[in-house]
């Protein structure tokens, strides 16, 4: 597995789990499985109502607590300082743990004006030592400056929609320049889409690959952070066997034009929802 540096020195995977949309009782069986394959990053959120299974799954593992990279978020009615310090003490509880590697804001709800006093928050978190880093999911640009602005601690990452077909590569080079990791949700594209298309067809069967391989491999030379979620074995599995091919630069560009800026989540300044 290779692993990334974040801005703050500790390490991360580069592919993780992702268990957005896994229902509790199913999820505990899925992150057994990608913790034998061989996962070490798990990404939940208290919006995905899973956080007791995952929590189970680790514990049930008997991997070492140190050795799993766990993410989890707040959510935005949980947003504001004091609201966010308690949430997470409640992420804690149903996960068993008592720290996550990673603690993110889930959306930036521009229409509450909360993420800043929110973000403040992790800032305590992470200076208190109960989380390892802290960052964002779904800022643009200019949240993004506002956080530099009117806090002291820069973001880890930023988990944004990412895929062949909305490529973000504005906001990509943006955090690039500030030493900000991008990780993808919907890294294969809500619905599959982009598996469908005949350039990324082509480019998998030339290495022998299926085209979510292809896609991933994609993701993971452009130094994106990914976490590709199934509950099915076999696509577990297969989302994790990409590390035994390189895309050639010919077949890197093919994919780079593939975007469309095919956006299939809310945008950011619209996702207000608590």
């Amino acid at each position: 597995m290779k692993e990334v540096k974040l801005n703050n020195g500790i390490a991360m995977p580069q592919l993780g789990f992702g268990v957005w949309q896994v229902e509790d009782d199913k999820v505990t069986a899925a992150v057994e499985k990608a913790l034998a394959v061989g996962y070490r990053s798990i990404d939940t959120a208290k919006v995905y109502e899973n956080e007791a299974g995952v929590g189970k799954a680790l514990k049930q593992s008997g991997i070492p607590r140190e050795d799993i990279f766990l993410t989890t978020k707040v959510w935005n009615s949980d947003q504001g300082y004091e609201q966010t310090l308690k949430a997470y003490d409640e992420s804690l509880k149903r996960l068993g743990t008592d720290y996550v590697d990673l603690y993110l804001i889930h959306w930036p709800t521009p229409e509450y004006d909360t993420y800043v006093d929110t973000y403040k928050a992790l800032e305590k978190l992470y200076k208190d030592g109960t989380v390892r880093a802290i960052g964002v999911c779904n800022f643009e640009s200019e949240h993004l400056e506002r956080l530099f602005n009117e806090c002291e601690i820069k973001p880890v990452l930023n988990q944004v929609e990412c895929h062949p077909y909305f490529a973000q590569k504005p906001l990509k080079q943006f955090c690039a320049e500030h030493d900000i990791y991008v990780e993808a949700w919907s890294p294969l594209d809500q619905g599959g889409e982009v598996l469908q298309d005949e350039a990324v067809r082509t480019i998998a069967d030339a290495h022998g690959k299926s085209p979510a391989q292809v896609v991933l491999r994609w993701h993971l030379q452009q130094q994106t952070i990914v976490i590709p979620k199934s509950v099915t074995p076999s696509r577990i599995e297969e989302n994790y066997d990409v590390f035994d091919f390189v895309l050639t630069d010919e077949e890197m560009a093919t994919i780079d034009g593939l975007d469309r800026g095919a956006r299939r989540g809310p945008h950011p300044n619209d996702m207000n929802k608590r």
